[in-house]
């Protein structure tokens, strides 16, 4: 007994000897240098880690900044019973102020605004599309509301899977092609960041299995993909109520193994470009379809309005199409469900469970919380029907309109525009354009479209439109923008489905809906699809060889197709413009 307690005393002597003194030369260098690079790798992103409270000081998460001006992602669950204004904390002791900006509630994802400065640390975007299993993962938040003083907890462990796909199960959050870790993830370090081992930002933390495990880390934690928030990134910017797409038709796995679709509506693009029942899906959006979970998967990635390639296989023959994707969801079931957000158990905001106290906001070195929102941001939340903020639609808007104007200022013609020029086939045009309506001659063939009576019209016919939206184009061109029934900013995608990404904006005037496309590099109009009814095949118009053509540029050619086919081009000589009065007239 006696050489047993000396023993434990030799130990416990050893174990209290302080780690700094002790003696590293035996480990192999490799050990240290993987433990320095983990220290580094977390002292380089863990300013960028933030603490969310409500406004009110109840409850709370977690989320990472991504740009220097304080745009910082979460969850949507977390800031679903926050309020338009939050207080974060950061690793550097101090409580900002923070607006929302959007939310994405099939994703569960929200997008908010730290305010204060214009220089947040940020986290450097990877790339999740690389993740494999075993790969170490940091995950990061602020789980229990431990962090009193804005120092993110860490954990550490290895991604478990990747291409995960999590049902809704009774809820509108849809988990696609997340990513699975087995670090720890408990309430609270919702919407925080998980980095790889090079600190690059591929996912945000958002769903654990906790139920029937009780409300702690089981080992098996869910990230949303970081390319899914870039494929959604400006839709998020525009202050929207965003949505996910759907294909207007399901799959289902035949006895042969393959993903055919089972069901299709017929007002969907996929039916008019041609996809049918018990069509074999090959691949969607440059992905192979083998599943169909994986189809889930690859489809719940992308924002409603997007056009992708589908490549589809019947009687033995492949056929490439490009289909834009219909919204998942009604605008009113978007509502209903943000204003009465309906979760599961273990989808609850953190600050949500029953059989824990509210906890208020802590505040380091025992100052008291801040008081409401300041006064000076007051004005940084509009309020609007499908909008989470209005007011950050707003500032897109001012954005592409201001670069619109400086390329081609037609503020002050409101008047009559006349389009002189010829049609690719050698023929002579005029194309007039005014209030009361818009009319193409050439030839014998006269074409017009009245704006005092009736409906926009098929005019030419085989057009989809085409004067009905060339007066869309007149009314954005000369700063009218208040003259349509709506007018918003939707976010981008890749014009035609192709590489080239493009800024949308979307005009509705009598029914008839306009999306104007700006090149996202240097914001130039490359065009527009104009719809006559919300399920029409489009008028799709792009523009060509811009000139300088009354002192101001103006495309010299318009493109124009329908049902995937070429219509015209209009090559454009000559440009009329007749000013107004101060009246108007």
């Amino acid at each position: 007994m006696q050489n047993v307690f000396v023993c434990a005393l030799l130990i416990l002597s050893l174990l209290c000897q302080a780690p700094a003194s002790a003696d590293t030369s035996n480990v192999d260098p490799a050990v240290l240098a993987a433990q320095k690079q983990r220290i580094d790798v977390i002292k380089a992103v863990s300013p960028s880690v933030v603490a969310i409270f409500g406004g009110a000081g109840d409850g709370g998460g977690s989320g990472v900044l991504v740009t220097p001006d304080g745009y910082a992602l979460t969850n949507f669950h977390v800031v679903s019973g926050a309020g338009n204004f939050m207080k974060c904390g950061l690793n550097d002791g101090k409580l900002y102020d923070a607006v929302i900006v959007s939310i994405d509630p099939t994703g569960d994802v929200a997008l908010i605004k730290l305010l204060g400065r214009n220089d947040f640390p940020v986290a450097k975007l990877g790339n999740s599309d690389t993740v494999q299993v075993g790969d170490w993962a940091y995950a990061m938040g602020n789980p229990f509301l431990l962090a009193t003083d804005f120092q993110p907890t860490i954990t550490y462990g290895i991604v478990s899977g990747v291409h995960r796909y999590q049902y809704p199960a009774g809820t509108f959050l849809e988990y696609t092609d997340c990513i699975q870790v087995d670090s720890s993830i408990n309430p609270g370090n919702s919407g925080g960041p998980l980095f790889n081992d090079q600190g690059e930002l591929i996912g945000i933390n958002g769903r654990g299995s906790f139920e029937k495990r009780g409300r702690v880390n089981s080992g098996a934690g869910y990230a949303i993909s970081i390319n899914q928030i870039k494929h959604f990134w400006d839709h998020l910017k525009s202050g929207r109520i965003v949505d996910h797409a759907s294909l207007g038709a399901t799959v289902a796995t035949g006895f042969d193994a393959k993903v055919d679709v089972a069901e299709i509506l017929e007002d969907s693009d996929a039916y008019r470009k041609g996809l049918r029942l018990g069509d074999e899906i090959v691949s969607f959006a440059g992905r192979p379809i083998r599943s169909v979970n994986q189809f889930k998967n690859i489809l719940g990635i992308y924002p409603a309005g997007w056009t992708l390639p589908l490549v589809y296989r019947r009687d033995e023959q492949k056929t490439k199409i490009y289909v834009r994707l219909q919204p998942l969801h009604t605008a009113a079931e978007l509502q209903e469900h943000v204003s009465s957000p309906k979760m599961l158990p273990e989808d609850k905001p953190d600050d949500e469970d029953p059989k824990q106290p509210k906890m208020p906001i802590p505040m380091p070195h025992g100052h008291p919380a801040p008081p409401a929102p300041p006064e000076q941001y007051k004005h940084l939340y509009v309020p609007k029907t499908g909008f989470t903020n209005y007011y950050f639609n707003q500032q897109q808007q001012e954005r592409l309109l201001q670069a619109l104007h400086a390329h081609s200022n037609f503020a002050d013609r409101k008047g009559n525009w006349t389009l002189i020029g010829k049609l690719d086939n050698g023929a002579d045009f005029t194309l007039t354009l005014a209030d009361k309506g818009i009319g193409l001659e050439s030839g014998n063939d006269v074409f017009l479209q009245s704006l005092e009576t009736g409906m926009p019209v098929d005019e030419p016919p085989g057009t989809g439109g085409l004067l009905a939206a060339l007066h869309h184009f007149r009314l954005l061109l000369s700063g009218q923008s208040d003259r349509f029934t709506d007018f918003y900013y939707l976010g981008s995608e890749p014009l035609d489905g192709k590489n080239e990404m493009v800024d949308v904006m979307v005009a509705t005037q009598t029914g008839t809906i306009s999306r104007w496309y700006f090149n996202k590099s240097d914001l130039s109009l490359r065009g527009c699809d104009f719809y006559l009814t919300e399920n029409s095949e489009p008028c799709s118009i792009r523009f060509e060889q811009f000139r300088t053509l009354n002192g101001q540029k103006f495309p010299g050619e318009l493109d124009v197709q329908y049902e995937n086919r070429p219509v015209m081009k209009l090559k454009i000589d000559r440009l009329k413009l007749e000013t107004t009065d101060a009246s108007g007239k």
